[in-house]
This record gives C-alpha cells, structure tokens and sequence, in this order.
C-alpha cells in the first residue's frame, strides 16, 4: 500500500533525507538507504509488523507469478512475501546492513542507456508481452519498455504528461480482472 523503503527510512533511518536536492534518482536512492542503520533481522521483522500489501495481490500471483520489479531492497519485500505465504521473483537493489548506515548495492552496473539514471528498466523479464504495474517515481523508465501498463499516483501522473496510455487501478484485483 506504500512503498516499504520510503515507510522504514521514516521509521528505521532519517526522513530529513527526503528535504534534500540529488542530481539523480540513484544518487537519492543511496542517500535513503544510508539513512537505515538497523539490523537486517531489525528492519525484517519491522516490514513484517508494518508493510502492508496492496488487496489482490494474492489473486495476481495465483493466476499470473508476477516477477516483483523493485527500487526496494529484499531485506524489506521478502519477508512480507513469506508473511503472506507467496514465494515470488523479487528482482531488486540489494544493500549492506551496516551500523554506520546500509549501503546500497545496485542490481545493475552503470546508469540506464535509455534514461541514464540506477532505474530498474534492465531487470524487466525478457517475456512478451510485456504487463507492468507501478504507481511512483522509479516505475518511469520501465513502465516505457512495456506492452500494457496499469498506473496509478506519481506514475499515473507521469504518463498523462507524456501522453503515455495506461490503465488506471485501484487495487490489484483490478488489475487481475482487466488481465482475464
């Protein structure tokens, strides 16, 4: 229901981060995950207690086994899985629990040839057609490189700027019925 890495840097690390300027998405990326300096096992069992997933997701994944594309970190998004009892693909930003501040470890080497910024565009599967579902900032790029896009909030947004078409949803359940 809200992005798990902005909702622990609020609970577990500095939300002050978000005042600042970044010249680039993986530049304030880096900086929010810095801000983190709980344990892995911490911040595990804070997902569990808090993150709450958006209504559907269960339907999605029995009918579809969507590969979960993240700016997020696995510390954060696996152990919610396993609390919902989901075993999905989580391709993701990895990071470094340190007490000094987590230090983020990029999926991919180097910026995005299409954009030229740490998006998440290359951990996209290579299967067509391509469904990409996202609401925010780092969903941008690889909502692009897609065949049908289902947006909400921030990217929703975006995309009616750009004129790019999409669907909007609600909850996940209107996503798996709009697939069927």
């Amino acid at each position: 229901m809200r992005d798990s890495l902005v909702a622990a840097v609020h609970e577990l690390g500095d939300p002050s981060v978000y005042a600042r300027e970044f010249a680039s998405y993986g530049e304030a990326l880096a900086a929010e995950v810095g801000t983190i300096r709980v344990t892995a096992e911490e911040a595990a069992e804070w997902a569990i207690e808090n993150v709450q997933v958006r209504p559907g997701l269960h339907e999605l994944a029995e009918l579809y086994q969507p590969v979960i594309v993240s700016s997020g970190l696995p510390q954060l998004i696996l152990p919610v899985l396993g609390r919902e009892g989901l075993e999905l693909e989580v391709r993701s930003n990895f990071a470094e629990p340190s007490a000094d501040g987590w230090q983020v470890r990029f999926r991919h080497d180097g910026p995005c040839p299409v954009c030229g910024d740490r998006c998440k565009r290359r951990s996209l599967p290579e299967d067509r057609p391509l469904v990409f579902v996202g609401d925010g900032w780092s969903d941008r790029c690889a909502s692009l490189a897609c065949d049908r896009v289902f947006a909400r909030d921030g990217l929703a947004r975006y995309l009616d700027d750009e004129g790019v078409p999409y669907e909007a949803f609600d909850t996940l359940h209107d996503v798996a019925a709009a697939l069927s």
